[in-house]
């Protein structure tokens, strides 16, 4: 497989099983993140692994701080995150070392963050692991950020899912890219994504 292929090939998927990357392919893999743009080299990333006993510690938390979010959360929902937190091989916590004071604006900082995860799941994907991005409201919550080692200014970013994959990737219908580009000519641009013509 090319480089180009295995990006193209890339897909998210929850469907995961044991093994986990081990330690030694972690610490290749989260060096790809060190990769990514990084105005001012503030380094603003920073990666806390779950995994073993620790996976369901994490699931409580989560379920807790859901409660938290929202005192009325179905149950159904407490029990599916629970479920899904406890038993994925392993989880990558997604943080933001945030520094609000700096000449770097916080938008520049938190994209490096996800430019960060970004490579993390292109190479999950190289060496053949699997692995999806999940957020939802408990990632706002800024006692379970400090519960995880990021107390305020600080923030989570979400949470990577990661195994082995379950079953091949699915090959999922991606857009044509021609419908989220435009030529600059030095007038505003219309993309046909949007239902207007170039």
């Amino acid at each position: 497989m090319t480089p180009m292929d295995m990006l193209l090939s890339r897909a998210s998927t929850d469907r995961l099983k044991p093994p986990a990357p081990s330690e030694a392919q972690m610490a290749e893999i989260l060096a790809t993140a060190m990769r990514a743009p990084d105005h001012g080299k503030l380094r603003p990333w920073r990666y806390v692994i779950v995994k073993d006993a620790a996976r369901l510690l994490l699931a409580e938390r989560i379920v807790a701080s859901m409660v938290r979010m929202d005192p009325d959360v179905p149950e159904f929902k407490k029990q599916k995150r629970l479920n899904r937190f406890s038993t994925i091989p392993m989880t990558l916590v997604l943080g933001m070392h945030l520094r609000p004071e700096h000449k770097i604006p916080l938008w520049e900082q938190e994209m490096t963050v996800a430019a960060g995860a970004m490579n993390i799941l292109n190479a999950l994907h190289a060496l053949g692991f699997g692995a999806v991005w999940v957020s939802g409201d408990v990632v706002n919550d800024p006692v379970l950020a400090e519960e995880l080692g990021f107390p305020a200014p600080h923030k989570l970013a979400g949470f990577l899912f990661i195994g082995t994959p379950e079953a091949p990737l699915p090959s999922p219908k991606r857009p044509d890219p021609a419908q989220f580009t435009a030529i600059w000519q030095g007038q505003p641009v219309n993309f046909p994504a949007d239902g207007k013509t170039p």
